[in-house]
């Protein structure tokens, strides 16, 4: 049979190489601790759904027909009113500012082909990222320029800018000052920001405000969107649930485009995603655990030689001895903790890794004990 050759080049091809396939070696060494692998490289949630979320995605569980994309006035109204509450907002129109998502990094990696952006134009990231920010923009065929200011970005105009407060994978907090300096920046040249905010209920040392806020954004949310999830939170990872709020116009071509191309979330999720958005006390109580394993582990770090930046809030903590990321997350294989290397994040990233906090108690406590028998 002849070989015929390829008329179209994938689209992997022009993709970076997925970051944790290239852990496979590390992975291994970890493997092989005599006490088993502690995996702190993935923000992964552990512990159990709360209860009450539980029961609301079965009580939903008999709903036969189709979701609507745009969602339930339920759910959308939970979202405002819990951004309102938790963060201090500004009021939000639920019929017209506000969108559940399959979960936030499907929206991230489909926002500027949902968009309407293309090769002409420009996303700006921060230089040290999530990932998907980066692969969203090369799936649309955008340029990418890293930034974290707009004196960066010079006499560039472009289309969309990521903002990420609190940072993954660093965990630092830009301030009101900040965000209101990029606000009014974009505001001046048309620029859309997406200000992505899942970990702003999450911050361990001051306060982390929202693009929304309205010493933000001065009560208005033209150009602006915040996106936000139940991952970290509310520990529903498994249920894919996010949702996109700010300027009714952008919400708004993101609704008609995603309704064609059938982007709905789950009845049952939405119900249950609502239920979670009403109650602040799941909430409250999963924040205790994680700040009680970041000291735990925190300490153990910095008796071990490690040295922790920025980490003011979020589900990581920013660690560098100051070696190539590559050579300590080897070091911490080797005690059987794995680590994501800082290199994932950016060129700027080097020479950290970033270190999950989405362990088990117990494993958790194991890690903290291996490294307070080490010296760096």
């Amino acid at each position: 049979m002849p070989n015929v050759p390829r008329t179209r080049t994938p689209v992997a091809a022009g993709l970076p190489v997925f970051p944790w396939d290239t852990l496979a070696e590390v992975r291994d060494l970890a493997d092989h601790h005599p006490d088993g692998i502690i995996d702190l490289s993935v923000g992964t949630p552990v512990d159990n759904v709360d209860p009450l979320i539980q029961s609301a995605l079965e009580e939903s569980a008999e709903v036969a027909g189709y979701p609507q994309t745009i969602g339930t006035e339920d759910v959308r109204q939970a979202c405002a009113d819990a951004l309102t509450r938790r963060y201090g907002t500004i009021d939000l129109d639920p019929a017209t500012q506000v969108l559940p998502v399959i979960g936030t990094k499907e929206l991230i990696a489909w926002l500027p082909t949902l968009l309407g952006l293309g090769e002409k134009h420009t996303v700006v990231i921060p230089e040290i990222a999530y990932p998907t920010y980066e692969v969203g923009a090369l799936l649309a065929g955008c340029s990418v320029v890293r930034a974290d200011g707009t004196a960066q970005v010079g006499p560039l105009t472009p289309t969309l800018m990521y903002l990420n407060s609190p940072s993954n994978p660093t965990g630092k907090v830009l301030p009101v000052e900040h965000l209101r300096k990029v606000v009014d920046w974009a505001r001046e040249r048309g620029v859309i920001i997406a200000s992505d905010e899942c970990y702003l209920g999450l911050c361990w040392e001051g306060t982390a405000p929202s693009i929304l806020d309205p010493e933000v954004c001065g009560g208005d949310t033209r150009n602006l969107l915040a996106i936000h999830s139940l991952s970290k939170t509310s520990n529903m990872a498994s249920y894919r649930s996010g949702f996109v709020v700010g300027d009714p116009e952008l919400v708004g071509e993101l609704l008609a485009v995603r309704k064609h191309a059938g982007l709905m979330m789950p009845t049952v999720v939405q119900h249950a995603s609502a239920a979670a958005l009403r109650d602040d006390r799941h909430a409250a109580e999963q924040y205790d655990r994680y700040r009680h394993r970041r000291d735990m582990l925190k300490t153990a770090l910095e008796s071990a030689g490690i040295q922790i930046d920025e980490s003011a809030a979020g589900l990581y903590l920013w660690a560098t001895n100051g070696t190539p990321c590559r050579e300590l997350t080897h070091w911490f294989a080797e005690r059987g903790i794995l680590v994501a290397p800082g290199e994932f994040y950016g060129p700027r990233g080097g020479e950290h890794v970033r270190i999950a906090l989405t362990a088990s108690d117990e494993r958790i406590a194991a890690a903290c004990s291996r490294l307070r028998a080490e010296t760096v």
